[in-house]
């Protein structure tokens, strides 16, 4: 028997992700030995301090299983780990794994492993979770047939797919419906079969269902409701040709995948003697406690004290806090948890709080455009308070709904479905009382948010990393943000522009007439002269605030200055991911094709040729508010081919990816319209062909409307036109984001050469003036004068800049050059388009750049050429599937750093993408996704303490 007599030890059934979660949670109670079988840091002798055995079943550590899906999209399995074999070590931890527990004697408090293995227990946490449910349908068992929860199985179903065309899911909840897009991924015509009337039958309802199905079945995905499997056919050689349902039909499918509900593991406790529930799931009290003394259970295999089991990660996680501080003394308890949900589903937003399927005593509250994929629901108990709510195809009022579940909405509740008038937004956070959990990923209340900023957090960056609030989903981002700018409102701390970042004194008005008036072409140049020094004394290298920035300034600039493609020299290491790469990045590491359709125009042969492109490349499709086509799913390797094929038919770039012009919306205008005054249609063409690839402080949306009837909407974007008798009126500043915002009537009654006359002086003097990231509609509101002084300027000339400002916009008419096809004729540019950079053939050589593999050898990933300064490429280490994505950087002074090419939070392989810079001397990286900050030499997050990077062991020969 391997006993421990020194400390209690505490042996951990299961190594899951909620298992996990346990550990940390005693970690950072400072509850676990260290590596000498003592305390840990700072303590005297390590009393009452666990040695932790973990008894795992599976070979690997443990993973994120949220993530399985990033494994069809380039991610490796070690990027899944959760934790580092570092972890173990300082806290003494025995991780045994491929050895899971046999068998449990609670009398003499021991448990035996598969392997023979005898461990004495002072607490036993079993965390054994849940398994598949399949269905006992005859042929369930043939090859073919597979279930969606491990690596292993993610591993089985892409070597089926090798040899398959067709798949089908049986099970339309939410993972069912990531594994019909995992299988997608593979290209495979996927269908999904659910018994029940509805997919997600237990997030939406049968309105928010139809609208889901609708967007599924327009990516290619046969859809089944109401249609039980009945039988898997098999062929001659016994593997799956596709299933039966209840409804008489059939599916043809190489794969099956069964995704019908998990059941939990409760077995082990069933031999044991615990109470265990008539339908499953180990029976715990408030304090994760079971039946027998010192035996607790948590996760999926546990049915809590309010008698449900619970299939999602964020309840196993609060359980784990509850238990830690069970274990450690403290008052703890889970009484149940918050399940509501967001994430994207095959493309579409979708999203489910409180209590959906609540009754309506008070009514509910529906908004529904089954052509644009939206559906919303509230529902309002006999109070009026909010019961619950569902969201499909648009969820950005999640953040600040779920909060609100239980309470009286701060305003009708329409105005939390449609789109705000011009009095603006309803201030949700402000009504919110302190112990609302606004960040339900971590548990994190309104009170624990303002004390964060009454103790000195007075950014967003520094508010996530004291409290941990929108660091995983980022669902909530938008409610911490209103509460922190309140709550310094409150204490009446200055929050007014000062200078753009640490690096520059300077804010971006004043760099831009640096640029203009100095003619400074580059940021090494700009920051020697105009930085403030590091604490070498060196020029600062930069961070993710200034040099985007100046990547920005320097573009619109660009004609003055003679620089010609923003991915030209040191410019490219200046770009966000989304211009670095020309495209939008998406959550799951992909991006997103948009090719530019001036007023929404299209011809039958651009029509053909995206569906081409988009079934080829396995790309969902999705038409826009802004009269586009927007094809998602796109990894880095694919975005050269699809943009050949596109400007090989005449298509461009439509510089989504940019902060620059969009879209020029227009209606049907005189040329169709019987109401129709002039050609808005011609119009919207001529502002998007004009103004296109004009990078400005924020994103810019035109639009024309050819009669006062207002079918562009033109009244809520920056630069909105609508036909007259007379002429054209000119509307300016609408469209404010997440504060909406009713266009300033700037000009009547213009001619079409006056019309742009004027918004060329208009967008050029918005392009001098505003702050970083500032929309037209704030500038307005915060420029001395507002729209009387903004149109003294561009139409009385106030300030004598008129004809400057007329010359600076037609110079960038005349530069301009299509983005994508500038790439696509330079090999050098189109190299950065890569997953993984090419090793270097041949010997080990000078000039390479090596990173030492997890067996301990040196590999060459690279030449040191390949690595531009201040900016990251992607290498893999290791062969085959055990190859670990690596993200290499090289810093302008010449240092190289090797971490982990995935981000911890959405998993995704992206921080090679991510921007290069210093924070205090300290060099970092800045994540795509989420914009955490991680030291490059330590691989921690300055955001976020319980975030890291693998680093690995890096050098130059």
């Amino acid at each position: 028997m391997v006993s421990s007599t020194d400390r209690p030890t505490l042996v951990l059934v299961g190594h899951g992700m909620v298992g996990q979660r346990l550990l940390e949670e005693l970690a950072a109670r400072d509850a676990l030995a260290g590596p000498d079988g003592r305390g840990g840091p700072g303590s005297a002798d390590g009393s009452g301090r666990w040695r932790v055995v973990v008894l795992a079943e599976e070979e690997r550590r443990a993973y994120d299983r949220v993530h399985l899906s990033s494994l069809f999209t380039g991610t490796t399995p070690e990027e899944l780990n959760l934790a580092d074999p570092d972890f173990f070590a300082r806290h003494d931890i025995t991780l045994r794994l491929g050895d899971p527990a046999t068998a449990v004697d609670t009398a003499t408090r021991t448990v035996t492993t598969r392997r023979g293995a005898t461990w004495h227990y002072d607490a036993l946490v079993l965390a054994t979770g849940s398994y598949a449910f399949v269905p006992p349908v005859p042929g369930r068992d043939a090859p073919g047939c597979f279930v969606y929860r491990t690596l292993e199985d993610v591993r089985d179903i892409q070597e089926a797919a090798r040899g398959a065309r067709t798949a089908a899911v049986v099970g339309g909840g939410l993972l069912g419906l990531e594994a019909v897009g995992a299988l997608r991924s593979l290209g495979l015509e996927t269908s999904v079969v659910e018994a029940a009337p509805r997919l997600m039958p237990g997030q939406v309802d049968t309105g928010g269902a139809d609208v889901l199905a609708h967007t599924v079945e327009a990516m290619g995905v046969q859809v089944h409701t109401d249609a039980a499997i009945t039988e898997v056919w098999t062929g001659a050689d016994g593997r799956v040709r596709g299933l039966s349902l209840s409804d008489g039909t059939g599916v043809q499918a190489d794969i099956i995948v069964f995704s019908v509900g998990v059941r939990p593991r409760d077995e082990l406790a069933r031999t044991a003697g615990l109470d265990v529930a008539d339908r499953g799931g180990i029976v715990i009290d408030t304090q994760c406690r079971t039946s027998a003394p010192e035996v607790y259970a948590l996760g999926e295999c546990a049915r809590a004290a309010d008698g449900n089991v619970y299939g999602l990660v964020a309840p196993g996680y609060r359980m784990a806090e509850a238990l830690a501080d069970t274990l450690t003394g403290k008052e703890g308890s889970f009484t149940g948890a918050d399940t509501s949900t967001k994430l994207k589903l095959l493309g579409a937003d979708v999203a489910s709080f409180g209590d959906p399927f609540a009754p309506d005593a008070g009514g509910s509250v529906l908004w529904a455009d089954s052509g644009s994929g939206v559906y919303k629901k509230l529902v309002l108990g006999p109070d009026g308070k909010l019961m619950g709510g569902i969201l499909v195809g648009d969820a950005d009022a999640y953040g600040t709904l779920r909060p609100l579940v239980g309470a009286r909405l701060p305003g009708p509740p329409a105005s939390f479905l449609l789109p705000a008038d011009a009095s603006g937004p309803v201030d949700t956070t402000a009504v919110l009382p302190d112990d609302a959990v606004i960040c339900s990923c971590n548990g994190v209340t309104k009170k624990t948010l303002r004390d964060a900023v009454r103790g000195g957090a007075h950014d967003l960056a520094a508010v996530k990393k004291c409290t941990g609030a929108g660091t995983q989903c980022g669902g909530c981002v938008g409610a911490v943000t209103s509460i922190m700018e309140a709550q310094l409102a409150a204490d009446g701390v200055e929050t007014g522009p000062g200078g753009l970042c640490p690096d520059f004194t300077q804010t971006r008005r004043e760099l831009y007439e640096i640029i203009r008036v100095t003619g400074t072409d580059s940021f090494s140049r700009l920051a020697r002269e105009y930085g403030v020094p590091g604490p070498d004394g060196k020029p600062p290298h930069g961070c993710a605030v200034c040099r985007p920035t100046v990547a920005s300034l320097l573009a619109t600039l660009g004609p003055e200055l003679g620089l010609h493609h923003i991915l030209d020299g040191e410019q490219a290491a200046l770009q966000d991911t989304n211009d670095l790469f020309l495209a939008n990045l998406q959550k799951d590491g992909t991006y997103s094709v948009v090719p530019r359709l001036p007023a929404g125009e299209i011809s039958p042969d651009h029509l053909v040729v995206l569906g081409e492109v988009a079934r080829e490349f396995g790309l969902y499709t999705k038409l826009t508010g802004g009269q586009r086509i927007d094809l998602f799913g796109a990894t880095v390797d694919q975005l050269p081919a699809i943009w050949r094929r596109l400007v090989d038919a005449g298509l461009e770039s439509g510089h989504a990816y940019g902060k620059s012009l969009r879209t020029a919306k227009s209606c049907a205008g005189s040329r169709w319209c019987r109401f129709g005054q002039r050609d808005s249609v011609g119009m919207a063409v001529e502002l998007e062909l004009r103004y296109r690839g004009l990078r400005s402080p924020h994103k810019l949306k035109l639009a024309a409307s050819g009669c006062v009837r207002e079918c562009a909407e033109a009244q809520s974007k920056d630069v909105g036109v609508i036909a007259t008798a007379n002429g054209w009126n000119l509307y300016v500043g609408g469209n404010g984001g997440v504060k909406p915002r009713h266009a300033d009537l700037l000009a009547q009654d213009l001619s079409d050469e006056e019309l742009i006359r004027v918004v060329d002086r208009f967008l050029m003097f918005y392009i001098r003036t505003a702050d970083r990231l500032e929309r037209t509609a704030a500038w307005l509101e915060r420029i001395d004068g507002g729209v009387a002084h903004v149109r003294d300027v561009v139409l009385h000339d106030s300030l004598g800049l008129a004809e400057e400002l007329e010359s600076q916009m037609q110079r960038h008419v005349d530069a301009y050059r299509d983005e994508w096809r500038a790439v696509l004729d330079d090999p050098a540019k189109l190299r950065r388009f890569t997953s993984s950079f090419p090793a270097p053939a041949g010997p080990a050589a000078p000039g390479h750049v090596q990173v030492r593999t997890p067996e301990g050898e040196w590999q060459s990933v690279c030449l040191l050429e390949d690595l531009e300064p201040g900016r990251g490429i992607p290498v893999g280490v290791g062969d085959g599937d055990e190859a670990v994505a690596v993200a290499l950087f090289r810093s302008p002074d010449g240092e190289v750093f090797a971490v982990s090419d995935t981000d911890p939070v959405s998993r995704a392989g992206v921080i090679s993408r991510g921007i290069y810079g210093a924070v205090d001397g300290v060099p970092v990286v800045t994540s795509p996704m989420y914009k955490q900050r991680f030291d490059l030499r330590t691989g921690a997050c300055l955001d976020d303490e319980s975030r890291c990077l693998p680093v690995h062991d890096v050098r130059v020969l």
